[in-house]
């Protein structure tokens, strides 16, 4: 049984139609994002890495450097400094990363993929994109779809 169409079915029923599709659209979204983070993390899990400290291993990786200021990484990604401090802290414990002092401003760190977090990063690459990315469940034409109805609720959003 698809528990999110008889959520729809029910939120109808009781005199909420107009919100009945919103709702199996958000709740359909949500039910999504968990089975893919569900795939990815395990994807990930052999390299004793989540998807948050993935992240940051690949814009590291990405930067022409290996190395950006924890504010930057936290405006790239998207996320609360909290949250960029926790997965670097874990990252340099690991020794895939290391944190320095900011040389124009002590308050600031800058962060640095060490050799074996371009290691791991790669290594981690390769398993994801083979375990999920490759094949995310849908077919090429739907994939593009989502991610062109996903772009327009992000900039609806203010996202970019």
């Amino acid at each position: 049984m698809d528990t999110i169409a008889e959520a729809r079915r029910q939120w109808t029923e009781h005199g909420w139609s107009e919100s009945a599709l919103g709702m199996s659209a958000v709740t359909s979204l949500m039910r999504a994002q968990a089975i893919m983070l569900r795939r990815v993390e395990a994807a990930l899990k052999p390299f004793g890495i989540t998807f948050a400290r993935y992240e940051v291993l690949m814009l590291l990786t990405f930067s022409s450097r290996g190395s950006l200021p924890m504010s930057v990484i936290g405006g790239r990604l998207q996320v609360h400094q909290s949250s960029v401090t926790n997965a670097v802290d874990r990252l340099e414990r690991a020794g895939l990363v290391q944190r320095t002092i900011h040389p124009d401003d002590r308050r600031a760190f800058i962060v640095t993929i060490t050799d074996a977090g371009r290691a791991i990063a790669a290594e981690a690459t390769t398993a994801v994109n083979a375990q999920v990315f490759d094949s995310p469940g849908i077919s090429a034409a739907q994939a593009e779809r989502l991610v062109d109805i996903l772009a327009a609720l992000r900039a609806n959003a203010g996202d970019f």
